[in-house]
């Protein structure tokens, strides 16, 4: 049972992957705490985080 939900999955992520675009078109941009606008390169893969805390 495990190996055909190993299967299922990893034939969903090949097939969300042939779905996407190599690039993004346009920049992708995020407000910061402060309300500035952030963005991120586009040249090379970026890996950001979210940090959130309810007070």
């Amino acid at each position: 049972m495990k190996t055909k939900r190993l299967f299922i999955l990893l034939a969903f992520v090949l097939f969300l992957t042939a779905c996407g675009t190599e690039k993004m078109d346009g920049t992708m941009a995020l407000v910061d705490q402060n309300n500035k606008e952030v963005s991120f390169p586009q040249e090379k893969p970026t890996l950001f985080f979210f940090i959130t805390t309810y007070t």
